[in-house]
């Protein structure tokens, strides 16, 4: 289960206060006891998408659908350098998934870790 933490919550809402749809998804998040997967779910019933499979594989694809614009040099070197809110906007702007799924899937991928996440297309650049 990915998780956010009480701390974790507040940090971030310092470093996205000028992004709503972002404060909206970390109230939801905060909501959800800080579960990122049941945040998702309950954010994209919100936003119209239903979603069919259980809550970690759906926010798993939801992530594997931005993995190519994540791993990106610019969004890949702000995640490494904290900008989070810079990578949250650019997939929230991508027409990939509605704007509220952008936080927990940028959320997701880093509690994943960033280099193990973009393994799959590291591999193939090479």
């Amino acid at each position: 289960m990915a998780t956010v933490t009480p701390e974790q919550l507040g940090q971030l809402r310092t470093q996205l206060a000028s992004y709503p749809p972002a404060l909206e998804a970390l109230r939801e998040i905060e909501a959800c006891e800080g579960d990122l997967e049941d945040a998702t779910i309950s954010l994209a019933i919100q936003a119209g998408q239903f979603p069919q499979e259980d809550n970690s594989a759906w926010l798993a694809d939801l992530a594997k659908r931005c993995r190519a614009l994540l791993c990106a040099e610019i969004p890949r070197q702000n995640l490494q350098a904290g900008a989070i809110d810079k990578v949250i906007i650019t997939v929230a702007t991508a027409d990939l998934l509605p704007a509220i799924l952008a936080t927990p899937v940028v959320l997701y991928v880093l509690e994943q870790g960033l280099d193990t996440f973009c393994a799959p297309l590291d591999q193939v650049k090479v």
